[in-house]
């Protein structure tokens, strides 16, 4: 099983049914040391699934007071791979750890630094 935190649109419950064929379940949790922004989306799939111009992106700061809410959602790996597939080349998946202790993929702005 993978862990994959959302901080965007993958929490809303038509992107998941569009990406993945069901509502996923989770726990909220919060990521330390990004920022959020948003990055205009142009893919039509992805504007037809979610119905957003713009989307938000994270970046990394490396600041322990830069939060970020969102949710881990628990999915497999072949779900990761529709994730991979939905999300457009601003984004670039990670591992980051997070306020709970764990540790889960993150989709960060491709041109932001990593962590």
């Amino acid at each position: 099983m993978e862990q994959l935190f959302s901080y965007g649109t993958l929490q809303l419950e038509q992107v998941q049914k569009d990406t993945f064929g069901r509502k996923l379940t989770g726990q909220l949790d919060t990521l330390i040391g990004f920022e959020l922004s948003e990055v205009e989306i142009t893919d039509p799939q992805v504007l037809a699934s979610s119905g957003k111009a713009f989307h938000p992106i994270v970046k990394y700061t490396g600041k322990q007071t830069d939060k970020v809410e969102g949710t881990i959602f628990h999915i497999t790996a072949e779900e990761l791979a529709q994730s991979d597939a939905y999300e457009v080349d601003d984004y670039v998946r990670v591992k980051a750890k997070f306020i709970s202790g764990k540790q889960a993929w993150i989709y960060i702005c491709a041109k932001s630094k990593r962590p």
